[in-house]
Parts: C-alpha cells; structure tokens; sequence
C-alpha cells in the first residue's frame, strides 16, 4: 500500500515514520521516498489502520494505493 505525506519529508521523518509504521505492525516493511512524500509499506493489515498511527506522531496522509 501507499501512503501521500501532505508535508515535505526530511531525514529526520524516515525513522519517525518508520516507528509509527511498526508500531502498528511489527512485520512491516516500510520504504520512503523523500522526493515524492510517499510512503510504501507491506503489511497484511489495511491501509486504514496506519492512518492512525500518522496522525499520533504529526503526518497529514492520505492512502494513495490500496
């Protein structure tokens, strides 16, 4: 799945969405792309499930593909 992040992404925001990424499912894989503010993650779970887990640590998103 991916995720648009509404906000410019620096290299402090890849540990940081990595971790709220994980915190949701631990066996996830997680990918960002700085240049185009997404994020793809692998996860069995749904899309939905992280958008939570944006917003808690500060990130606007939006699923962009299921």
């Amino acid at each position: 799945m991916k995720f648009d992040i509404l906000e410019k992404l620096d290299d402090g925001d890849i540990l940081k969405i990595s971790k709220a990424v994980i915190s949701v499912d631990p066996d996830a894989k997680v990918d960002t792309d700085m240049r185009e503010n997404t994020v793809n993650v692998e996860s069995w779970l749904y899309p939905e499930e992280f958008l939570v887990a944006f917003f808690e640590v500060g990130y606007d998103v939006r699923i962009a593909q299921r």
